[in-house]
């Protein structure tokens, strides 16, 4: 028995060539299936001794003498192959059909299309009776060998075509992410809301705090950054007249990795003019739980030790009173060095630049991980939140709000500052210290400041990322991301079949 990949591959390429000297082409560019898997099996009465094409990828061969059963798997599930050698056609070059006593030339993990009767074995196994077979692709590589999927969670991410192939509970993950953006997206449409597209590149990126991509456009010779948020372009639009619009779309931030981020990501971002924040958090519980109906079929989860039910009453915390209640800081008065202190005192590492917004937004967190939810994170700082509207009664704090659920931060929205002196006023300071060193600071945009001069209605805005659906599916980052961002990694076989050079 072969046991290295480089000799299971050169058997696999010499029965490629046999088949084509057959006259059969190995990756034919059409299949003529009309029915999926799923649906046999679940309504086999109506197709029971009926004729179907079925097609999709070998899982297993089991040959018998003169019988060959083998697993074929879609996207819907598998269904058995049943084989005997005095029912299916002989090879034929004309029609591309393989006989039985060809099909040695056929391998686990090959695509293939039978056409056949819906049957029931002895045993009782739903089958397909194959009178053709047809190859739709000859697969050169084997499968991985006794997997319930890969175990390496390294080559789950670097070969996440492999582990679909191999794992359906990965395979339902994204297909309940797909459905968790589809219901996000009709929620917003049947509200009104229009879809809109902003630019990725950006000349100045703002919208967050966070380190940007940059990139270089060789048309315009210019350096761009990838952008962070679509905010700023969708209030440019909310000053243009729409009144309700969202965008659906990746973001990029330049930072760390760990089971809550990545460096590229879908967010859901909305923006409604003449509403209060207080109208967004009515509709982002609104949302929540039809969107946690639409895709779970529940409103209560468990997740990081917490018990929560997005139905339940939404608590109400306070930014700066939570903090000194906690952990006795006051955010607005209290000295650096006391905050320090506390910091150190329950081990929290800064690096980089330390600035006061960033002692207190680690504070902050401290106590973030304590509240179960769900709750909305209210009375938060203005010196922290350089694009919400101050309140009223006090100009210290903002009209913002953020999604507190099991420790975690999962949505924030605020009333849109549209004053253009205090826009400015506040995109200075943040400037300030990105002169200073502090690279997620936000940028000066001065033509976001001139477009509120020409006037910006009241407005108010909400964006959640994937995250919210990492953690309702309760997964990790990477898990709950098709292909996630990693270093790149050759092995030294591919290396070696495909002549590439080491290192």
């Amino acid at each position: 028995m072969p046991s290295s990949l480089e000799e299971i591959r050169n058997i696999r390429i010499e029965k490629l060539n046999r088949l084509k000297a057959l006259g059969i082409n190995p990756f034919p560019s059409k299949s003529h299936k009309n029915i999926d898997h799923k649906s046999i099996i679940s309504k086999f009465e109506n197709y029971n001794k009926k004729e179907v094409i079925v097609a999709g990828r070998i899982m297993s061969l089991r040959v018998h003498g003169k019988l060959i059963f083998a697993d074929l798997k879609d996207m819907g599930g598998v269904i058995q192959l049943y084989i005997k050698a005095d029912k299916i056609s002989k090879t034929n070059a004309k029609s591309q059909v393989l006989g039985f006593k060809d099909l040695n030339l056929i391998d686990t993990g090959d695509f293939v299309e039978a056409f056949g009767t819906v049957t029931k074995t002895e045993r009782g196994q739903i089958s397909i009776l194959v009178k053709e077979l047809k190859i739709l692709s000859k697969a050169i590589r084997p499968l991985p060998e006794k997997w319930e999927g890969l175990k390496d969670p390294e080559e789950i991410f670097r070969r996440r075509y492999l582990d679909l192939v191999m794992s359906g509970k990965n395979m339902d993950i994204f297909l309940r992410k797909s459905k968790f953006w589809a219901v996000n997206r009709r929620f917003m449409t049947d509200l009104g809301f229009i879809e809109v597209e902003t630019p990725i590149l950006e000349h100045v990126t703002g919208g967050a705090d966070a380190k940007p991509f940059i990139t270089h456009h060789n048309a315009l010779d210019e350096d761009f950054y990838l952008r962070i948020s679509s905010e700023l372009y969708q209030k440019r639009l909310i000053g243009g007249g729409f009144e309700k619009v969202f965008v659906l779309g990746p973001n990029f931030r330049n930072e760390g990795i760990d089971d809550e981020h990545l460096q590229e990501y879908y967010q859901l971002e909305w923006y409604w003019a003449y509403a209060s924040y207080k109208d967004n958090m009515e509709l982002v519980k609104e949302m929540f739980r039809h969107v946690a109906r639409g895709v779970w079929e529940t409103t209560k989860f468990k997740r990081k030790g917490y018990s929560f039910d997005l139905a339940n009453k939404w608590e109400m915390v306070d930014y700066a009173e939570s903090i000194k209640e906690r952990l006795g800081v006051d955010v607005f008065a209290d000295s650096e060095e006391k905050m320090m202190k506390i910091l150190k005192k329950n081990k929290v590492s800064l690096s980089g630049v330390i600035t006061r917004i960033r002692m207190v937004d680690n504070l902050w967190k401290l106590v973030r991980k304590e509240i179960s939810g769900p709750a909305f994170l209210i009375n938060i700082p203005k010196f922290i939140s350089p694009l919400a509207k101050s309140k009223t009664e006090n100009e210290a704090i903002t009209e913002r709000f953020q999604v507190l659920l099991a420790g975690s931060e999962l949505g924030n929205g605020y009333s849109e500052l549209n004053d253009p002196f205090d826009q400015l006023d506040r995109f200075k300071s943040q400037q300030s210290a990105r002169d200073a060193g502090d690279e997620e600071a936000q940028m000066l945009d001065i033509d976001y400041v001139e477009m509120l001069e020409y006037g910006m209605p009241p407005a108010s805005g909400y964006a959640h990322s994937e995250r919210l659906f990492w953690f309702l599916e309760g997964v990790t980052a990477r898990e709950g991301t098709l292909f996630p961002q990693m270093k790149r990694k050759i092995d030294s076989v591919t290396k070696s079949i495909y002549g590439l050079k080491e290192g």
